[in-house]
């Protein structure tokens, strides 16, 4: 079997095709830009459609010859169609932070033990597309009166290419108006409280069904065959997951650019500080504890404070602080708060803060401290997934993601007991291949 794999993340789509659950030949990519401006963070729903078309073509003509298409996509990622499926806003993402007080009224309506209860999460602004749907309601009432369907990315990659209206359970519990606990479908409650039409939701479907076929026009416009299944498709973070075999207790490490730790679960626990969605295939569950800058965090110390520094000569330094740092910061003067890029879980935005500078305080006193600071977040998030969660975590992690310069390995120093590390590729483009088992 032939299939074609499209992964939809933050900055580009990657493409390629997949024999017999292998990627086979080359892997192409096409980037599209993000738009930010104060809080707000966008992207323009055409350039990733002009993305996709420019990586189907360069996979070349076997994209006409799959016997179906796969689909992942970076959630969430919340945007209003018209009745014909085009855009009517931008794609808003999760560092989106425009909906704040919107937010904070929807947990004042519902309440906040009940929100996480129904929702799996609190009403994050930007990172539960409810919160920005209540504030373009607010704010731009003309134009959402014209919205025919909302939803994320998926949502809207099908009405382009299936003219189908579906996503499936990782996206909806990203909405925050899925009953997520117990995939229980749309929750009245929830829509009422952002004041939210239930007919302007897709339909919820497992990840693996097929959502509808390309239909003539999106195989004319993307160089696909008409009439080719199109799957409905996960969230990005969902397909290591599958890879790994979607078993309760398995733990998936991305880390890159931010460090996220998902526990796969049948017996969901939300809890404040964690993120809880649905794995998208079968009755699995994700506890999910974000650090939202890690390897992020070091390109901004070296972009800040070391950029006369060579790439390769900063991150042999990272790995060689790295070798250095104790978890216990007690004696050392220079202290980093790890919120450069806030925090996925709470409602009002943290921010970072370097405290202890003197004037002998060198660059690398501070490099330093952000690295402690990485390495003790990191075994408190362990700590807290453990503690939440009446699972046993297996104790082989699946590792993805771009992992730079000795940051894996100072982010694990701090978990209790003995682990190993199994590094995938590509992770989230093999993890399509078991929408289709």
């Amino acid at each position: 079997m032939k299939f074609l794999a499209l992964d939809v993340g933050s900055s580009s789509v990657k493409s390629a095709i997949l024999k017999n659950g292998k990627i086979a030949g080359r892997i192409v990519r096409a980037a599209f830009p993000t738009r930010r401006e104060g809080v707000k963070v966008e992207v323009d729903p055409r350039a990733i459609l002009k993305a996709i078309h420019q990586a189907i073509k360069d996979v070349g003509h076997d994209a006409k010859t799959v016997q179906a298409i796969g689909l992942t996509v970076m959630a969430p990622s919340w945007l209003a169609m018209d009745h014909e499926g085009n855009p009517l806003t931008p794609i808003v993402t999760h560092q989106d932070r425009r909906s704040t007080e919107i937010a904070t009224q929807i947990e004042k309506r519902v309440g906040k033990q009940r929100h996480l209860k129904l929702a799996g999460n609190r009403p994050i602004p930007g990172g539960i597309s409810s919160t920005t749907w209540g504030w373009f309601l607010k704010h731009e009432p003309a134009l959402m009166k014209k919205a025919d369907l909302c939803g994320h990315l998926n949502t809207f990659l099908h009405r382009q290419l299936t003219h189908s209206r579906v996503t499936d359970p990782s996206n909806a519990s990203f909405m925050g108006l899925y009953s997520t606990v117990d995939q229980g479908g749309w929750s009245d409650q929830l829509c009422e409280a952002v004041g939210i039409k239930r007919h302007r939701l897709p339909q919820v479907l497992g990840a693996e069904a097929v959502g509808g076929m390309i239909t003539r026009s999106a195989a004319t416009r993307f160089g696909l065959t008409h009439g080719t299944p199109m799957l409905v498709g996960c969230m990005d973070g969902s397909a290591p997951v599958l890879l790994a075999g979607n078993a309760p207790g398995q733990l998936v490490n991305v880390t890159g650019s931010t460090d996220v730790l998902a526990l796969c679960t049948d017996q969901p626990r939300p809890h404040e500080s964690l993120l809880t969605r649905a794995v998208g295939m079968g009755k699995r569950w994700l506890s999910v504890s974000t650090q939202a800058a890690a390897g992020s965090a070091l390109d901004w110390a070296h972009q800040t404070f070391l950029n006369e520094m060579p790439p390769k000569k900063f991150y042999s330094l990272v790995g060689k602080l790295a070798d250095e740092v104790e978890l216990d910061d007690q004696h050392e003067m220079v202290h980093f708060e790890s919120y450069l890029a806030g925090s996925r879980s709470s409602l009002d935005q943290p921010t970072a803060s370097i405290t202890g500078l003197t004037l002998s305080t060198t660059p690398q006193d501070m490099l330093r401290a952000i690295l402690q600071s990485l390495a003790r977040e990191s075994a408190l998030r362990m700590k807290l997934l453990a503690q939440v969660n009446p699972i046993r975590i297996r104790r082989q992690v699946l590792l993805t993601g771009g992992v730079q310069g000795g940051l894996s390995n100072l982010l694990h120093r701090g978990w209790p007991g003995k682990w190993t590390f199994k590094i995938e590729e590509e992770a989230t483009l093999r993890g399509i291949a078991r929408l289709f088992d």
